[in-house]
């Protein structure tokens, strides 16, 4: 009897994983806590049930765009991440690492390119992007650090090569140590420069 409860309680995680991520490639949810919290609706399944958690969910995401996104999903994760190497090469002086969906393979047409650059003050990324003629929004992102403490980080989101990029600004020495994923609690992947150019290469 176990054994089958844990069949239906790991088949049930399965399939508001799958639901989950066609509201958020179909929808363009970014929360993947209200994507899951929509499916587990949809489907009739309460809260209380065995719901998938958020690496699940990714995993789900990735599947969904392999199996439905075919070659346009291909095409538009390689011109995202040529914007994000163009972007790379334009913010270089602050060391920028590629983060999130876009580095995962897991971008969507409501994706954003996701950058993390470093320096001193948030108002010298600042000044770089106004003295090339471009334009930004500011925004605040919370993220949790190695010690499980949220911060606040400073960012810019503009526009380049017909794609929306979010510049988060660290201290210099935070390229020493990512924050945590949301998705699985380790720290967040990071590519330079160079490991995108090989993404790009080896599609």
């Amino acid at each position: 009897m176990p054994r089958k409860r844990n069949n239906d309680s790991e088949r049930q995680r399965r399939v508001v994983a799958q639901e989950a991520a066609r509201i958020i490639v179909n929808h363009g949810v970014r929360d993947y806590r209200v994507a899951k919290q929509k499916a587990a609706e949809r489907l009739s399944i309460g809260s209380r049930g065995s719901l998938p958690g958020n690496a699940e969910i990714e995993t789900a995401v990735a599947e969904h765009l392999q199996l439905f996104g075919g070659e346009a999903h291909e095409d538009r994760l390689r011109l995202m991440r040529v914007a994000a190497l163009s972007a790379m090469d334009l913010l270089a002086a602050f060391s920028p690492r590629l983060v999130g969906p876009v580095l995962a393979g897991t971008a969507d047409e409501n994706s954003v390119v996701n950058l993390h650059v470093f320096a001193d003050s948030p108002e010298v990324v600042a000044l770089e992007l106004e003295q090339v003629g471009i334009g930004y929004r500011a925004y605040e992102r919370r993220l949790k650090s190695r010690r499980n403490q949220v911060e606040s980080y400073s960012g810019f989101e503009f526009n380049h090569g017909n794609n929306a990029i979010q510049a988060t600004v660290f201290p210099v020495d935070g390229i020493r140590q990512a924050p945590m994923s949301p998705i699985d609690g380790k720290p967040m992947r990071r590519a330079d420069s160079a490991s995108v150019q090989a993404l790009l290469e080896h599609v």
